[in-house]
């Protein structure tokens, strides 16, 4: 009986931020997964280990969380303006599918310095010591992203100083800015709050009906406040993970949510839309103990926020979540505002279950529709492992 080799393809294990994925240079991928389609996907599964039904991914490069089911393709720009394309996929853990409908913000940070790294940037552009700025073009949901890299003795530089919350060693500090974050006509209808409200009745079958924050910026958003949904928004992992009925519970807000925003006709679409839309919780300022055993004091906040990505209440907070809370909190009235005392903010602080974590938006009225320009916040990158990443040669 015949068996199919394994086939060898260069890559390269990065952390961005709060979460870890395979990078892949386009030319690099084999010839039939080097277009969007179902060859491309079972490679991506493949390379990761999913489907898993174990939700260990033990035969793959997963870590089984969605901060760790993660996949990047760069290739040279084809925008103008702009240095690099940046496709992100979330691969599914237990499900066979790669989901494609939203950026992630953390790997965002990682971009960057893979592009420097490996030769997409003229060496001319890079200094011997200083900062190289990579704009980079996010495929995903058309936007710019532009990543401040430091560089020493001419290479990416990658140990420093700067902690982040959810990650256990310092880093180089990374700063990104997520130009006109806000949702592209045909993405939840073209608009930062696609209801025109800044705050919805969102009926929830089995639940009630919510006061919500629906925002396209950064990634669609569902907030809800913590209280109405008996939280106070200090929980951290095990306290919702390990509750199915409350997983059930954050999903089908999730669904309706994502149905009022008009990312889909019908509830039952939202089983095959997990990346996109995100449900968050807010709640004012209050002490607690991290998962790290660290202590974050109320006055360390300006407000608290959980969010759940792929089902699961995330470890820390997502890039792209972090915009926007960013954007929700520089608008006066949004749920995220209102927890965050009830002004704007150019800049927020917010708990998360790993700590804190400080993003800054520029919002501004125009004609009584609020436009946001850019958000920021700073994250660290650092490869981890490059070589190739085997894959049997019949999975795709």
């Amino acid at each position: 009986m015949a068996h199919a080799p394994q086939i060898k393809i260069p890559a390269v294990y990065m952390r961005g931020g709060t979460s870890k994925g395979v990078f892949f240079r386009l030319q690099d991928l084999p010839q039939a997964a080097q277009v969007p389609g179902e060859a491309r996907d079972k490679l991506l599964l493949r390379v990761i280990g999913s489907p898993d039904p174990y939700a260990k991914h033990i035969d793959g490069m997963g870590g089984a969380t969605s901060s760790t089911s993660k996949t990047v393709i760069v290739a040279p720009g084809t925008r103008p303006g702009h240095d690099v394309d940046y496709l992100f996929g979330q691969v599914g853990i237990d499900k066979p599918f790669v989901d494609w409908s939203g950026n992630c913000g953390n790997l965002s940070a990682a971009v960057g310095p893979y592009a420097i790294a490996n030769g997409f940037i003229d060496p001319a552009r890079i200094p011997d010591n200083g900062i190289v700025t990579v704009r980079i073009w996010q495929a995903n949901i058309n936007k710019t992203i532009v990543a401040h890299v430091p560089v020493t003795n001419g290479q990416v530089q990658e140990t420093g100083d700067f902690e982040l919350d959810g990650v256990t060693f310092p880093a180089a500090e990374v700063q990104l800015e997520f130009m006109d974050p806000a949702a592209e006509e045909g993405d939840g209808g073209g608009a930062m709050f696609p209801t025109g409200n800044l705050v919805d009745d969102l009926e929830v079958p089995g639940v009630g009906t919510l006061k919500a924050t629906l925002i396209n910026a950064g990634i669609p958003t569902v907030f809800v406040n913590a209280a109405d949904i008996g939280y106070t928004g200090a929980e951290l992992q095990d306290a919702i993970n390990g509750d199915p009925k409350a997983l059930a519970m954050f999903e089908t807000i999730r669904a309706y949510g994502a149905m009022r925003m008009g990312l889909i006709a019908h509830v039952e679409e939202a089983a095959r839309r997990q990346h996109t839309p995100k449900v968050a919780f807010v709640a004012p300022p209050a002490g607690y103990v991290a998962s790290s055993g660290k202590r974050v004091e109320a006055d360390d906040t300006d407000l608290l926020v959980r969010a759940l990505s792929m089902g699961k209440l995330h470890h820390a907070m997502m890039g792209t979540a972090a915009v926007a809370i960013g954007t929700a909190a520089a608008i006066p009235g949004t749920l995220v505002s209102l927890a965050a005392g009830g002004r704007a903010h150019e800049a927020v602080r917010f708990g998360h279950p790993s700590g804190v974590l400080r993003v800054g938006a520029e919002a501004r009225q125009e004609g009584g529709d609020w436009v946001v320009t850019k958000a920021v916040m700073s994250r660290s990158s650092r490869v981890l492992m490059e070589g190739w990443v085997r894959v049997p040669g019949d999975a795709f």
